[in-house]
């Protein structure tokens, strides 16, 4: 029985003392058995958190307490257990580290709903849909016919949109992340290069698939906590898009590599990690270098 629940939540907006709320809000989480990792700035506050169902739901009166934050919109998932090992609060210049802050959200793209994406693709309309995560999140999962440029990590998007989107300019463009975060200045900083009609999923991939699985989504969503992936679809035809690292088989798992010094991202089915005990060669499974815990 799933008896724990993960909340996805952010909210830019102006905040005048965050250092001051980072201690306050661990000490609170620590005191409530509350576990994730939370970034706040001058610019907002960004998180994923777990626990109890009744946990959560005092968690989201403790932080909607604050005025700042009175209308945080919680996307939430159930559990079997924490999704996290540790509490993490930290203070930081950018609660999404993309390399724009001088991007304003106000020149944000219009708001797509999840119900209004749905329809787009239903009736086939002239549009492009664009993967704002790095690569290795849209290896495993993404929408239908999506463009998922090869970024390592957001810092890279600004390029992205200057070399490889540039011929998309006069193009209706849905840009879309996993809770809707990155969108926030993905699809600002389109607009301020040029770019006409741009729109950004609300709630992200995140909402979507809780209303329409087994639709415009294929394969699983990477999430940055210990399930790793969640996977909507029940249709065989849409659980997967990735192939094993290792046998070739469909899955939409991955782990990082367990020979530290090479940390690399493989997509791989259970079977198989276990096998190769979380490793990708054999050269990395002789490392004396590697995690003391089988992470993933």
């Amino acid at each position: 029985m799933n008896e724990y629940k993960v909340a996805l939540f952010y909210k830019y907006i102006n905040l005048k003392d965050p250092e001051h709320i980072v201690q306050e809000h661990l000490q609170w989480c620590l005191q409530n058995d509350i576990k994730g990792r939370i970034f706040f700035a001058s610019e907002g506050v960004n998180g994923t958190v777990s626990g109890l169902f009744d946990n959560i739901e005092k968690y989201k009166s403790h932080l909607t307490s604050y005025p700042e934050f009175k209308d945080l919109w919680f996307k939430e998932d159930y559990a079997e257990e924490h999704a996290f090992k540790k509490m993490h609060v930290r203070l930081k210049s950018e609660i999404v580290h993309g390399d724009l802050e001088d991007v304003s959200i106000d020149h944000g793209g219009k708001r797509l709903s999840s119900e209004e994406l749905f329809r787009l693709s239903q009736e086939k309309k002239d549009f492009v849909i664009v993967d704002a995560r790095n690569w290795y999140e849209s290896k495993i999962g993404k929408f239908k016919n999506a463009i998922t440029p090869p970024m390592k990590n957001f810092r890279e998007w600004k390029n992205v949109v200057d070399e490889d989107l540039k011929d998309y300019k006069d193009k209706t463009v849905v840009t879309y992340c996993t809770g809707g975060i990155r969108c926030e200045k993905a699809s600002a900083y389109m607009i301020e290069r040029g770019f006409k009609d741009v729109y950004q999923l609300d709630g992200g991939i995140v909402n979507y698939i809780k209303k329409f699985p087994d639709t415009f989504w294929e394969g699983g969503m990477l999430v940055f906590d210990e399930r790793r992936v969640v996977n909507p679809n029940s249709k065989e035809e849409l659980k997967h898009i990735a192939q094993c690292h290792f046998c070739g088989l469909p899955t939409s798992y991955y782990i990082n590599c367990h020979n530290i010094d090479c940390d690399k991202i493989i997509v791989s089915c259970h079977k198989c990690k276990i096998e190769n005990d979380y490793c990708c060669s054999d050269d990395c499974r002789k490392s004396q270098n590697r995690r003391n815990i089988f992470h993933g």
